[in-house]
């Protein structure tokens, strides 16, 4: 998922010249892709309904578990109006030696191995990895220690077992992404017609804020920002959860200790991991609470009343020294006659940078004009939110 509580550090460094040698890569693999693959027209953005327990929805969750993707995994197996296809470990907040075991141990945990777990990315599409074990613990899951898990992953990858699943169910799969985007490009750029039979996808991720990486970066797209790119430009509806909401889901220690009350698996095991990542964070000199970043994901699923949202085009910063994996919305431009929103066709195109002196045109126009891709999250009711996930996973 994602790094916490503005512990702005970064679990390996990079030079300046690495970064700029990476950097220049990075644009000329998406430039490339962008000039072969014409971005597709936006499908209508999905208005979610509610989840029934007597029809689950059918979602696959793409993860990096962390503390909050741990218990982000726990509240979907908990959640009878979720069909969970599978689930798909990236390397993000820790390495995939480690974020593919803590996925197997949740599944085990929460008594659902019949869901195939398959091994995903180990690193970004053309960036060196960065990691956020500073704010998961090394072993990604606070300290908590459990015993290695049992199960085995399926003989596909990731992206196999998303291509397979979503072709088995054309139009009928939600991707739940809660950390770095790699898994979910890989899949799109091996399958160039999958995206038009995704149903949507709900991911953590982003900030039309500040971030909390870099000033300008949310962790799960700075991680992966040409993937996070590929996806927001893939066509898929997308809904995104960012820091906007996510930094208003700070976990209380009443809240753990309404957890450890509880004598079932999931309480035990949510609690255990709340506890140690909050003795980690107090280690290390933080005293306010962890938030529940993908847990919030999950729930805007499970209960989109519980946020507002309003659309807008997002598009990813790739190759700014200070600004990659940047979320940049594009927001409608209101009447100067009444204040309204006006039409589409009234709107400015939306563009990429003006050309240098060097260069012969402006880098190609991605949009025509103001067309949404993106339905964003700007609040959230915290209380309800938290009754959700407190009562999902103790069970009350």
């Amino acid at each position: 998922m994602n790094n916490n509580s503005e512990m702005n550090k970064t679990s390996s460094l990079i030079t300046r010249r690495d970064f700029l040698v990476t950097s220049s890569i990075a644009g000329v693999a998406i430039g490339a892709l962008a000039r072969s693959s014409p971005v597709p027209q936006s499908r209508s953005l999905t208005d979610w309904e509610k989840p029934a327990a007597n029809h689950p929805a059918r979602v696959i969750i793409d993860t990096d578990p962390g503390v909050d993707d741990a218990i982000a995994l726990l509240l979907a197996m908990r959640s009878p109006e979720l069909k969970i296809e599978g689930i798909t470990p990236v390397a993000g907040n820790v390495p995939l030696d480690l974020t593919l075991p803590n996925a197997l141990r949740m599944v085990e945990v929460a008594g659902r191995t019949d869901i195939p777990v398959a091994a995903g990315a180990k690193e970004p599409l053309v960036r060196r990895l960065i990691t956020a074990a500073y704010a998961h613990g090394e072993n990604g899951l606070g300290g908590a220690v459990f015993p290695p898990p049992k199960i085995k992953p399926v003989a596909q990858s990731a992206a196999e077992l998303i291509r397979e699943i979503v072709r088995r169910y054309p139009n009928e799969v939600t991707l739940i992404t809660i950390g770095p985007l790699t898994n979910i490009a890989t899949a799109l750029r091996a399958d160039p017609d999958l995206a038009p039979i995704v149903r949507g996808l709900v991911m953590m991720g982003g900030t039309l804020s500040r971030g909390n990486i870099t000033p300008s970066a949310e962790f799960n797209i700075y991680v992966d920002p040409e993937a996070a790119r590929i996806v927001f430009q893939s066509g898929i509806p997308v809904t995104m959860v960012g820091l906007d909401v996510t930094r208003k889901t700070s976990l209380t220690e009443e809240h753990v200790r309404i957890l450890e009350a509880h004598n079932n698996a999931i309480s035990q095991a949510a609690a255990k991991i709340l506890r140690s990542a909050l003795e980690h964070m107090r280690m290390q000199g933080y005293t306010g609470g962890f938030n529940m970043h993908d847990s919030l994901a999950v729930s805007a699923f499970l209960d989109p009343s519980l946020l507002r949202f309003e659309e807008y085009y997002v598009d990813v910063e790739t190759t700014g020294e200070l600004t990659a994996g940047e979320t940049v919305a594009y927001g409608p431009q209101p009447s100067q006659a009444s204040g309204a929103a006006s039409n589409s066709a009234s709107q400015p195109r939306v563009l990429g940078s003006a050309p240098t002196l060097s260069g012969a045109t402006a880098n190609a126009v991605l949009r025509d004009s103001f067309v949404p891709n993106a339905r964003v999250a700007l609040d959230v009711n915290s209380s309800a939110f938290f009754d959700l996930l407190i009562g999902r996973l103790s069970g009350a």
